[in-house]
Parts: C-alpha cells; structure tokens; sequence
C-alpha cells in the first residue's frame, strides 16, 4: 500500500472509532433510532479500515510456490469484504431498525445533545475526507472523480472516499430526521432517517462490490499503460512488430505482460535473447509496474 493511501485510512480509521463512540452515547441517552444507526454505521467503517491495513500488509508477503506471483490481490479481496460488511452490518441493520421504528416509533429525548454529537462528527468526517481528497489528488491526475474511482487500481481511496461520502450523507440524514422530529412533534421522521441510511449504505456497498468484482476477477492494464508498452517493444530496430499482447493487474502495483513479438529475422540466437532482454528493459521503464514479462518471439502468418 502507497503511504498516501496507508494516510488516508489510518485517519479514517482513528476519525470514525471516536465518532462510533459519540454515537453510542448520543443513542443511549436521546434513544433516536438514526444515533443508533449512524453507531453502527461507524463501526462498520472503523472494522473496514482496520481490514484495508490488513490487507495491505497481507500484500507484502513474497510469492510463494502455490502463489508464485505473489499476493497482491489481497488488497483487492480485503476492500470486497469491505463492501459486504457495509451492506450487512451497515446497511442491512439501519434499515431493519428504521422499519422497526417506523411500526413502533419511539421519541426522541435530549435531541440537541444528538444533534450537537452529529454536528461534531460532521466536522471530523470532512476533516478525514480532506485527507482523502489530497492523497486522491496526487494519483488520480487529469481522471474525473467518477472515472477514477471507477477505473482505480487502487482499492483503497476509492473505498475511503465512497465511505466517507456515505458518512456524511448518512450524518446529513440523522440530523434531519431528529431535526424534523423535534420540529413536528412525530418520531417517524426519525425512523425513516434511520431507513435512508440504510439504504444509502446499501447502495454504496452494492456499487463498491461490482467495482471490486472486476479488479477481483483480473483487469488489464489501462488504455495510457498499453499504450506505453507497446511503444517499448517496438522501439528498436531489431523488433518488427508487435503481434498480440495480454496484460493483467496482479494487484494495484503490479502488472503482468505477455506478448508476441516479431523480431528481425537475420538475428541470432545470443542477439535474439539479448533483443528480448532489451526489450523487456524498455518495457519496465515505461511501465514500472509490469514486473512479470514474458515476451515470446514469433512471426507473423499472412
């Protein structure tokens, strides 16, 4: 894992763990349904991050001869449990307890100490989510926010930034509620509160799975990378062509190219080998992530 991305989750971690236990307490002693979720919702995203951190330990590990090239994708399989962990005990327990609310509502007691708690948490949320934003900045270049979360290789900003983007919205929601409650005089507002949360939780784990599915099941380089490695192949005059090529991330920092290649066919068998290491060398360069090359020669059939 980058440093930058190890930041980003570390204050997230220590920013949701002391909002979970403000939550808690605010829920204990205004027993609003939307503090309780908005509880659980915060533990939900400490143990997320605390898995992301050990995913990325977990990638360091050297390859092994069941896992020869190594255990990169760990961090991808870590953020997927990400994503269920927020669907089950994030938003599958909110909108239980909204719809339980909402059958047998209950009122809201002391809500300006839940509100003043949620007011507090909005302002450590945007202060994790700044960290986010600046470590996303230094890697996503002249990508859109949507297409870098979605095209990232690496699962753990985009992970953090959805999850934060849940957090505040969901903090948005619990105060409206309880505010609309106090206001009107009808705990429901409360409770369906507490029922958006959970839905927005859903939503966000459900869109964060299908992402993480795909790095899971094994994406290509990207458009600019293959690019670049065709042009490393084919910059010397004793490569012809380039015939085919596959690529596919091993983990967010490493890539695997395979590829035909149609070198010149006057060149020995030492010049030969010494054009493929050559090759393989520029290759590198540019890509720096390829670390598995295998480059094979052959020709090209009219």
């Amino acid at each position: 894992m980058h440093e930058g991305s190890r930041r980003a989750v570390i204050a997230a971690l220590l920013a949701n763990a002391s909002i979970a236990v403000a939550k808690f307490v605010g829920a204990a002693v205004t027993g609003s349904s939307a503090m309780l979720a908005e509880g659980i919702h915060s533990v939900a995203d400490t143990t997320n991050q605390g898995m992301l951190l050990y995913g990325g330990s977990r990638a360091k590990r050297a390859p092994t001869p069941q896992h020869p090239f190594g255990y990169g994708r760990e961090r991808y399989f870590w953020a997927f449990m990400v994503a269920l962990v927020l669907f089950s005990l994030g938003g599958l327990f909110a909108a239980y307890e909204g719809l339980q609310k909402l059958q047998h509502p209950h009122e809201v007691e002391s809500p300006e100490w839940a509100i003043g708690i949620l007011l507090v948490a909005i302002v450590i949320e945007s202060l994790a989510v700044r960290v986010a934003i600046r470590e996303a900045n230094r890697i996503r270049g002249a990508s859109g926010w949507v297409r870098f979360i979605r095209r990232s290789k690496n699962p753990e900003i985009p992970v953090i930034l959805l999850e934060d983007l849940g957090a505040i919205s969901g903090l948005v929601l619990a105060i409206s509620g309880i505010s609309l409650t106090v206001i009107t005089g009808e705990p429901r507002f409360d409770a369906m509160a507490t029922f958006l949360i959970g839905l927005l939780l859903i939503t966000i784990a459900v869109f964060l799975a299908l992402e993480l599915k795909s790095l899971l099941i094994g994406e290509a380089a990207g458009a600019d990378d293959q690019v670049a490695i065709k042009n490393a192949i084919e910059g010397s005059v004793d490569v012809l062509r380039l015939i085919h090529m596959r690529t596919q991330h091993l983990g967010p920092d490493e890539l695997l190219v395979a590829a035909k290649v149609e070198f010149a066919h006057d060149l020995s068998t030492k010049q030969l080998a010494d054009a493929i290491n050559a090759a393989e060398v520029r290759l590198r360069e540019a890509v720096p992530t390829a670390r598995v090359v295998y480059l094979e020669p052959d020709l090209l059939l009219a």
